[in-house]
């Protein structure tokens, strides 16, 4: 969204047109909505915006829940924005450490800074595009919030701390290079020595490019891995190296320690596959210690044990049989027991689970899980339940 659509979208005429498409919309076919709204005379600029608004709204209702009805998005800002549930939990963290400040840099179309001032905390929120600094401006209204167009390192701020989400897109395209993300990773990471700060990153980011005297903690919310936060100064737990965190509608469950591996044993009637921040954060040791369970083999990270360990930090599967990691012998197996619903899952198994299921032909009532992975080192095929 251009600025020019912009100021056309925030006028009492565009947000009250918004409202209106919003709520149709569903009921209406696009192309005929955009004839209907230019014959009634509407610029056809803010027509895009309003048609790109309604549809942007539907997406972020996963995320914002009931704000995403009052709010404005982006494209690029929607697919970086933090979570509801996510941004709350960063929130928290800063009000358990007794934070009453924070600058938001780089705050995006605002959903962090929305989660830091419902909580009550002062919140300067810093946004390099005019565009975007706008929207967050109009999403933060209702809130004790200020917002600034400025550069993120560059703009003076007084707040006890610091909290960064470098743009990892370029337009559409994604900035594998740390040095390319803005601000750049190493500016960041050198603001986040200088005070307590709370640095947003991609779950998959290498270990060795983050510091070692931070904490740092990998999230999973509702089953998805996304984010790796390096927490510094008072925001960092003092002896938590490394956490993993996931949360869920149920709540939240953590996991700390140091990166361990589990101790390799037999595979039992239970299987585990340990939810993604655990698997990030090295930390599938520490759960098999927590639920008594061993490794199946170097390298994979599912974990087994005899008896079933209810945990929101891991799926379970109970072992009904194991096989050849064969197709034509699963395929047999599959119709003798009349599957006809079959969830495929692997690990260090080289196959593509969508073709594998339209190979194998099911056919049946019943259901099951088809776990491909490594057994003691021998690729294996393991028919499973979910409890």
């Amino acid at each position: 969204m251009d600025v020019d659509e912009l100021r056309l979208l925030l006028t009492r005429e565009g947000l009250a047109l918004l409202d209106r498409v919003e709520a149709g919309l569903g009921e209406r076919d696009v192309v005929r909505e955009v004839a209907r709204l230019r014959a009634e005379g509407h610029d056809p600029r803010l027509v895009a915006a309003v048609l790109t608004q309604a549809r942007l709204r539907r997406r972020a209702a996963g995320r914002f829940g009931e704000f995403a009805g009052a709010m404005l998005f982006t494209e690029a800002g929607l697919e970086q924005a933090t979570r509801l549930r996510v941004a709350a939990h960063h929130a928290g963290r800063m009000r358990e450490a007794g934070i009453r400040s924070v600058a938001d840099l780089g705050c995006g179309i605002g959903a962090d800074s929305l989660a830091f001032a419902t909580l009550g905390l002062e919140v300067t929120a810093v946004e390099r595009d005019e565009a975007t600094a706008a929207l967050a401006a109009y999403n933060l209204a209702p809130w004790s919030a200020r917002v600034v167009h400025g550069d993120a390192l560059e703009t003076p701020v007084d707040a006890e701390a610091l909290w960064f989400d470098p743009a990892r897109r370029d337009g559409a395209t994604r900035l594998a290079d740390p040095a390319d993300w803005s601000p750049a990773l190493d500016a960041v990471l050198a603001r986040a020595a200088e005070r307590p700060a709370g640095v947003k990153l991609a779950p998959g980011i290498d270990r060795a490019l983050l510091p070692a005297d931070a904490e740092l903690q990998w999230v999973t919310d509702a089953g998805e891995t996304v984010e790796t936060v390096v927490w510094t100064g008072a925001l960092a737990r003092a002896g938590v190296p490394r956490s993993a965190l996931v949360l869920s509608d149920a709540g939240a469950a953590e996991l700390v320690g140091e990166p361990q591996h589990p101790e390799q044993g037999e595979l039992g009637e239970w299987l585990y596959e340990p939810a993604g921040a655990v698997i990030r954060a090295e930390l599938i040791g520490a759960l098999a210690e927590r639920i008594g369970a061993r490794g199946v083999s170097d390298g994979i990270a599912y974990l087994s044990a005899d008896a079933h360990v209810e945990t929101p930090l891991a799926q379970a599967f109970r072992v009904r049989e194991t096989m050849p990691l064969d197709e034509r012998r699963i395929a047999q197996r599959l119709r003798e027991l009349g599957i006809g619903e079959l969830e495929i899952k692997k690990r260090g198994a080289d196959l593509d689970p969508a073709a594998l299921r339209k190979r194998l032909k099911l056919r049946g009532d019943a259901r099951a899980t088809l776990i491909a992975t490594r057994i003691a080192g021998r690729h294996r095929a393991i028919l499973a339940d979910r409890p």
